[in-house]
């Protein structure tokens, strides 16, 4: 069974509070990208999980990749066979793009297929957020208001229809701890729900990132890339998730000059 696990982009991103168990409560929109994403093979096997990647290499052993570690948990859960599993990577890891989390629920869901278990999406999101905040946005895959760790969801529509979309990521990443370790929790006087309903060219200043500040003060690559795409004409850019990827929405689709640093472009065509 071949899947196609595509990632995600955050549009404004609120870090609330800490929490006492110490997560952080976040809302966040997240909106999928359909036409950057990893491909997956999952096959049935007699027994145990066998993984193999191509494509980008990523620095993780493979045991405890996250579409082994889902492969496990439904081993674990509904006693499963044995999945044999290829991943092809082309979405950047330290992104803030959540393509390991897309990977291991579209594990998730493979399994459910090919074993016929017949879990609903509820279920299999449950499953997914075993694994981590944003996985089971992936079993919906449509935009999604995240509350809580990020794993409460209620549908929410921002229709971005026609515009362009430019996802660019420099070299290097930013882990999920430095993100954290210098954020500074906040309750906005608008609600991000409020300030999506406002036009695109009112979003610049207002729709924020709150991992932005910190970050882009330590990593100025991620800063340039930002104003790049400003410069280049986007009516809103920012840093996706907890970085180290940037993006833009452009009206018309922009002339971008990648100088080797990861770019992908595409039209938006789903709410």
């Amino acid at each position: 069974m071949i899947l196609k696990a595509n990632c995600k982009i955050n549009l404004g991103l609120d870090v609330l509070r800490r929490r006492a168990d110490g997560y952080h409560d976040l809302e966040t929109v997240m909106l999928p990208v359909v036409g950057l994403y990893d491909i997956l093979n999952v096959e049935r096997i007699d027994e145990g999980v066998e993984f193999r990647g191509e494509g980008i290499v990523v620095d993780c052993p493979a045991d405890k990749n996250l579409c082994v570690r889902a492969a496990r948990l439904m081993q674990e859960c509904y006693g499963v066979g044995g999945v044999a599993i290829t991943l092809d990577k082309r979405v950047p890891f330290g992104a803030g793009l959540g393509g390991g989390s897309s990977d291991a629920t579209a594990v998730i869901m493979a399994i459910n297929d090919l074993y016929d278990l017949n879990l609903d999406k509820p279920t299999l999101a449950t499953l997914a957020a075993e694994l981590g905040s944003d996985t089971p946005f992936f079993v919906y895959n449509r935009t999604m208001l995240c509350e809580g760790r990020g794993e409460i969801m209620s549908p929410v529509d921002v229709d971005l229809r026609g515009l362009w979309l430019v996802v660019m990521k420099p070299e290097g990443g930013v882990s999920t701890a430095e993100a954290y370790r210098g954020v500074q929790p906040r309750i906005p006087d608008v609600r991000l729900t409020e300030l999506l309903k406002r036009p695109i060219d009112e979003w610049q200043g207002s729709v924020k990132n709150d991992f932005e500040p910190h970050i882009l003060a330590a990593h100025l690559e991620i800063a340039a890339l930002k104003t790049y795409l400003l410069n280049q004409g986007a009516v809103y850019t920012s840093m996706s998730g907890s970085g180290s990827a940037v993006f833009g929405l452009f009206r018309e689709c922009p002339t971008i000059h990648t100088d080797g640093v990861f770019t992908h472009i595409e039209e938006i065509k789903t709410i």
